[in-house]
């Protein structure tokens, strides 16, 4: 396994495969989100633990999806049970994926904390939305997306660099923001895609507004869902090229 840079417009090209390869298998890479999204708001309703059950979900489903992803690019149909692929591994390669999972939800809740001791927001005596409106809410929201960056970058390849390299969990961590951080330009380029693509959505939303809210409201939920799945399913795309060994088979994954 070796680091591989890619020219700037390769962040274009992971976006453009990303729809490409939705368009092969649409239902079931659609229907894979969904369990996803599903199985964390499940994971929510457990009392105390939900959030960091949901959060520690993150590195096994981004795998799965992946996995899917793999088996979709053949035009073949990618079966529910994938997105479980990084636990059906060998021991080893389970539990750094298990280890990924807790310190992924320890780091959004270090986050959390750390910017809520940083930026207080005042909430007595204010309704939902005029807490959502002040400008601490707004610097709060500002501060999760900038901190959220590094730990963003270390966990992108770290779950498939586990499943199909081996790689141990703290070493995948460090391995994956390197090849983030040296691939820089193309994940700029990427990053750009996806805000003009958001763009677009609310840009299209508003024509659609201009006909009917219930449009709007469809135009929206349809696009922004296809852009959503599209943007898992690139996740791929941007480990496969970030390394040049192709990634091997693994028992009981694709």
């Amino acid at each position: 396994m070796k680091l591989n840079i890619v020219p700037a417009a390769r962040g274009f090209q992971w976006v453009q495969l990303g729809f490409r390869t939705f368009l092969k298998q649409p239902l079931a890479l659609a229907a894979l989100v969904f369990l996803y999204a599903t199985l964390g708001l499940a994971m929510l309703v457990v009392p105390l633990l939900g959030p960091f059950l949901a959060c520690a979900l993150v590195p096994v489903a981004t795998l799965g999806l992946m996995a899917a992803t793999r088996v979709a690019q053949e035009s073949a149909f990618p079966m529910p049970t994938v997105l479980f692929t990084g636990l059906r591994a060998s021991r080893e390669r389970v539990r750094a994926m298990l280890a990924l999972g807790a310190f992924y939800a320890a780091a959004i809740l270090v986050l959390a904390i750390v910017v809520a001791l940083l930026v207080p927001v005042p909430a007595e005596g204010k309704t939902a939305m005029e807490i959502a409106q002040s400008d601490e809410f707004r610097l709060r929201v500002t501060l999760t997306a900038v901190f959220y960056i590094p730990f963003s970058l270390a966990f992108w390849h770290a779950p498939a660099l586990v499943h199909w390299h081996g790689v141990p969990a703290v070493k995948s961590l460090f391995f994956s923001f390197v090849a983030c951080i040296r691939n820089l330009r193309a994940f700029a380029m990427y990053a750009l895609a996806w805000v003009g693509i958001a763009i677009a959505v609310l840009a299209a939303s508003g024509v659609a507004a201009a006909v009917s809210q219930v449009l709007a409201a469809v135009v929206f939920g349809a696009t922004s869902t296809i852009a959503t799945i599209a943007f898992y399913i690139s996740l791929y795309f941007t480990f496969r090229d970030s390394f040049l060994d192709d990634p091997e088979e693994t028992p009981g994954g694709p």
